[in-house]
């Protein structure tokens, strides 16, 4: 058999070849990690590259690892805020699994603000680890059933409360002239706008005035509807 086609068989088969995740452990507890361990280093498609509890020391023992995913207890969490995003700013596509978590709308969504991509509550099973784990390498999201619906939730109340980026390019409204079209199209007077932002009254008219002006609008109610048809959820 000539040589050519003896290497591009061997070509072949490493195309095949599942990559490697590397995985590191951030997990308090002793017992949880080493299982965890255990777990995930048989499968072909993974690698513990590092394990350890929370520490001073540990942001520069996983920098120099450089792992794909990072798993982090529910313990360990509690830190995680600030601690997440000086690891995220040394290493920009690691890709987090939160692991043994209460299945609590609060806990879940305060987790994937902080950029958390896996979320495992505390009866999961071994091979639902791994799924997850080998999921969030391929950039893919994972969490429990129970806590789908809170995430659509949570994404339709911000769509309705963030300021359309589009409006504020096309019409020239700033944040604040758009946070008072939301509240005009419930119906609120300019004197219930006042109190619930804590505003002087003038003030809001005279955002009111600037608003008119800039879209071309003849009162408050069509300046409304110009929103509504630039895609600002009124």
């Amino acid at each position: 058999m000539p040589v050519i086609s003896l290497n591009t068989q061997e070509k072949n088969v490493r195309a095949e070849e599942p990559r490697t995740a590397a995985v590191f452990l951030l997990v308090e507890n002793r017992l949880l990690r080493d299982a965890l361990a255990k777990l995930l280093d048989n499968k072909n498609d993974l690698e513990i590259v590092g394990a350890c509890g929370f520490s001073a020391l540990c942001l520069g023992e996983l920098v120099r690892a450089a792992p794909d995913v990072i798993m982090i207890d529910s313990f360990t969490s509690t830190l995680h805020g600030e601690f997440l995003r000086r690891l995220r700013d040394e290493l920009q596509s690691l890709k987090i699994v939160m692991i043994g978590m209460d299945a609590d709308e609060q806990s879940f969504l305060h987790s994937v603000q902080e950029g958390a991509l896996g979320y495992l509550v505390k009866d999961a099973s071994a091979a639902e680890i791994a799924s997850a784990v080998r999921a969030v390498a391929n950039g893919e999201a994972v969490c429990p059933p129970q806590l789908c619906t809170s995430l659509f939730r949570y994404v339709a109340r911000q769509c309705k409360q963030v300021p359309s980026f589009h409006v504020k390019v096309s019409l020239g409204l700033t944040n604040r002239e758009q946070q008072l079209v939301l509240l005009i199209g419930r119906g609120m007077t300019n004197k219930e706008i006042a109190s619930q932002l804590c505003l002087a009254e003038q003030t809001v008219r005279n955002h009111v005035h600037r608003m008119l002006r800039k879209v071309g609008a003849n009162d408050r109610l069509a300046v409304v509807e110009m929103c509504r048809m630039h895609g600002l959820p009124v």
